[in-house]
């Protein structure tokens, strides 16, 4: 299958696309994960030593526990994304003989698809509402999953900082449901005209 290049719009930033796809792709894979079985202690139990009190009034944090992630859903929205915005023929393409203009209108078809697959199946909010470039402080018990610190961290919250990006995050998910034997890893079948 060929893609004219040529005729289609040409303005849009190339990188910052990819980009885009790439983290909402990774996204999706982390909230989607299921967990298949509980992560255990290295050392066996029996060897284990009881920790001393910690001397200040703070708890020391546990470990985090570790959860497998199935990729079924990350391979769903590859496939919707190729379906919707032709994404993985957009990647897969050597663009090194192609102006940045016909890569530009190429990648403005993956634009339009890929937020038409996210506006159809996720509902994407902001993690924060002030406008971006303006100052925030960011209090004790702040969460750091939601907002990353970035620059010279140095000390104990309350932070005061510039907002560089509102972040994003999903309240709602709606992917289609995945019929039972559906081989997911085929995210785009070969085509062959008879």
């Amino acid at each position: 299958m060929n893609i004219d290049l040529a005729s289609l719009p040409t303005t849009i930033d190339m990188l910052h696309l990819i980009l885009a796809v790439l983290v909402i792709i990774f996204l999706v894979l982390v909230i989607k994960r299921k967990p298949t079985e509980q992560a255990t202690s290295v050392e066996p139990i029996a060897e284990q030593k009881p920790e001393p009190a910690p001397t200040t009034a703070k708890e020391t944090p546990k470990p985090a526990q570790l959860k497998e992630a199935t990729p079924d859903a990350a391979l769903q929205l590859l496939t919707l994304l190729q379906q919707d915005a032709r994404f993985i023929d957009f990647i897969q393409e050597d663009v090194a003989n192609y102006s940045d203009a016909d890569i530009g209108a190429a990648a403005r078809v993956v634009h339009e698809g890929s937020k038409k697959t996210l506006s159809t199946y996720f509902e994407l909010t902001p993690v924060r509402n002030e406008d971006e470039e303006s100052r925030i402080t960011l209090n004790e018990g702040f969460d750091a999953t939601e907002v990353r610190l970035t620059g010279n961290v140095v000390g104990e919250a309350p932070f005061t900082g510039t907002l560089v990006h509102k972040g994003w995050k999903v309240t709602n998910t709606k992917l289609p449901k995945i019929a039972e034997g559906h081989n997911t890893s085929i995210v785009a079948s070969a085509e062959v005209e008879l």
